[in-house]
């Protein structure tokens, strides 16, 4: 789908505030209300707009310790991919988990309650999943810039 100047509009007002209702994105960006419904709905069918959803406060939520951590493997095959996987989808603590390029092979994003609980997610849980040679995390100490 090729996006032109509108389209582009649309989806700056929506990031800013994914729960505009129509009639105003549509008096925001200059078009009609019908108008702008069909170009969300293409948005969206063409899986540019892939979904909508609550920005938590997860400090509110009791979750203090935000941190990025670097996994290495010692084999990083379709097996030992497959396996790390699967335990890292059952940490809560992970909000967010990649593949990435350098000297580590993954990096997940962290969430804990405190200093505590991310001592005992790193010793206890990361470090009991086989196949993981190195841990390097480092904690957010605040936000620069934030989506």
């Amino acid at each position: 789908m090729k996006l032109d100047e509108i389209d582009l509009k649309i989806l700056r007002a929506l990031k800013e505030d994914g729960r505009l209702s129509n009639q105003d994105l549509a008096e925001r960006i200059s078009l009609s209300p019908s108008a702008c419904h069909r170009r969300v709905k293409e948005l969206e069918n063409s899986g540019i707009i892939k979904g909508y959803r609550a920005i938590l406060d997860e400090k509110k939520l009791g979750r203090e310790i935000e941190a990025f951590v670097e996994i290495g493997l010692m084999h990083l095959d379709e097996s030992g991919h497959q396996h790390f996987c699967d335990h890292i989808a059952t940490l809560p603590e992970v909000i967010n988990a990649y593949i990435i390029t350098g000297e580590s092979n993954y990096l997940l994003h962290v969430r804990t309650n405190n200093f505590s609980t991310f001592s005992y997610f790193i010793t206890h849980k990361l470090n009991k999943i086989s196949g993981i040679i190195k841990i390097h995390s480092k904690i957010v100490i605040s936000d620069v810039k934030k989506m």
